[in-house]
């Protein structure tokens, strides 16, 4: 279920000074990683936090869930990081050939075949991304699902990107990692977490 927006909601948003609504501009020319569907933005505030040399953009459809990640994120005033509150479907303009590295964290599933092109590792999504990388692609993604993991092996391999790291349990491994909201509570309930990094 979609949670209920919040009253300020609006007022956050419109007070934003970090989100990017027609173009993309950091005064500096460090590398951009995005994270698709940042959630409540635990995950990419922390990668700004201690990656200063990198640029982040975290993107995030529905601006009930982005105006939560903007609270958290406005008292740090990072200059590395910025928000777009938008479908990524609608982006391919604003984000062309910019990116370095995509991150897919605990994305919807979409586990009814009919919805398997709406995966964001469905050969649509990844023909996508493609026009967003500036050279090498690069995709870190990390889920709870099986079955959506499995799929997004299949679907990764078969477009031409090599797995270069993969675990089946990631809090078992040395692999750095922050969490995200969502897998701070899988943790907690002793769900493995799924990990692969892919590059073509």
């Amino acid at each position: 279920m979609r949670m209920r927006n919040p009253k300020d909601k609006d007022e956050v948003i419109n007070n934003c000074e970090f989100l990017i609504t027609d173009n993309i501009n950091f005064n500096n020319n460090n590398d951009i990683y995005i994270e698709i569907g940042m959630g409540k933005g635990n995950f990419i505030l922390n990668n700004a936090l201690n990656n200063p040399n990198i640029n982040y953009i975290g993107i995030e459809k529905y601006s009930s869930v982005a105006s939560i990640a903007i609270k958290k994120m406005r008292d740090y005033k990072l200059d590395n990081l910025k928000v777009i509150i938008s479908d990524v479907i609608n982006l391919e303009e604003l984000l062309k050939h910019k990116v370095k590295v995509i991150y897919l964290n605990f994305s919807d599933p979409w586990p009814k075949k009919r919805h398997a092109k709406r995966r964001l590792t469905s050969e649509n999504f990844l023909k996508l991304y493609d026009e967003f990388f500036k050279d090498k692609c690069t995709i870190i993604l990390k889920t709870d699902n099986d079955d959506f993991f499995a799929y997004s092996l299949e679907s990764l391999k078969d477009y031409g990107y090599e797995i270069v790291e993969l675990s089946y349990d990631l809090h078992s491994t040395s692999i750095p990692n922050i969490m995200t909201e969502y897998e701070e509570k899988f943790s907690k309930d002793q769900i493995k977490i799924k990990y692969l990094k892919a590059i073509k």
